[in-house]
């Protein structure tokens, strides 16, 4: 959900204390147009952007629709000052989420084309104060949000199993969590992934692993899992790029977790525009 207060800040930040730039009389209609074709997310930021400072968003696209160069994705009709003191704050987040989007798309259907089961994930790597609009930018490229914040899930990492061991990580925070939390355990090696399952884990994350070692681990698991007698998700993440994709999704795991998806997507690029 957008905010006021993250509607407020962002215009603080953009407009300052004394705009003479837009101090424009009159009435105008605007539209948001892609110049480059991809996945649009941030519509529902644009349109609390542009609602706060009284101007109407007349009709938009739904995020997660594909565009292509030229498309408007989004009209406005209102008092031209406001609009143009809006427009800038709108065109970057959308901008931002879509870029977001469309590279969750682009590696969404990358992992289909080797196996439809892959989920593509996202992960905490996320802009701070943002990541509301780039989770949900995942989610319209059609990509998973994982989790969205500590709460939402207990993941035993490198840093706990150093301090406390694995075992002892696992039963730590096994004790301390709700019965609907599920607990993901990171692991380096298979030796690591098997002894996760063992020690209760419900998602094991092979972490920079080769796709090969990705595939083998992921084998040790589901074995490990078996002889336990319940599932274990299997989820590869570290380092994984688009053109990576494939090898992962064809190492037998259920998900692949991406923090490009989020930190290094490129805005897609829109202009705004005002009169005829």
């Amino acid at each position: 959900m957008i905010t006021d207060a993250d509607v407020e800040r962002w215009l603080r930040e953009d407009v300052g204390h004394h705009d003479v730039t837009n101090d424009v009389p009159g009435e105008t209609e605007g539209r948001l147009v892609a110049t480059e074709s991809g996945v649009v997310a941030g519509i529902e930021a644009a349109q609390a952007v542009f609602e706060y400072v009284d101007v109407t968003v007349r009709d938009a696209v739904a995020d997660g629709t594909y565009v292509d160069a030229g498309d408007v994705v989004l009209w406005t009709t209102g008092p031209a000052r406001a609009t143009l003191r809006a427009e800038r704050v709108a065109v970057n987040v959308v901008g931002h989420a879509s870029g977001v989007a469309t590279r969750t798309r682009r590696a969404v259907e990358a992992a289909r084309e080797v196996d439809p089961e892959v989920t593509i994930a996202a992960t905490r790597k996320t802009t701070p104060g943002l990541r509301g609009v780039e989770k949900r930018a995942v989610v319209a490229g059609g990509g998973d949000t994982h989790r969205l914040d500590l709460s939402h899930m207990v993941m035993v990492k490198d840093n706990h199993v150093a301090e406390m061991g694995l075992e002892d990580a696992v039963a730590h925070v096994r004790e301390r969590a709700s019965f609907a939390t599920k607990i993901e355990v990171e692991a380096e090696t298979s030796e690591q992934a098997a002894r996760a399952v063992d020690a209760g884990a419900d998602v094991v994350l092979l972490d920079n692993m080769t796709p090969s070692e990705t595939a083998s681990a992921a084998v040790g698991v589901r074995e490990a899992a078996a002889d336990a007698g319940r599932e274990v998700l299997v989820e590869a993440s570290g380092g994984i790029t688009i053109g990576d994709v494939p090898a992962y999704a064809d190492a037998g795991v259920d998900v692949i977790s991406m923090g490009s998806l989020t930190h290094s997507a490129q805005s897609l690029d829109l202009s705004f525009r005002t009169g005829d």
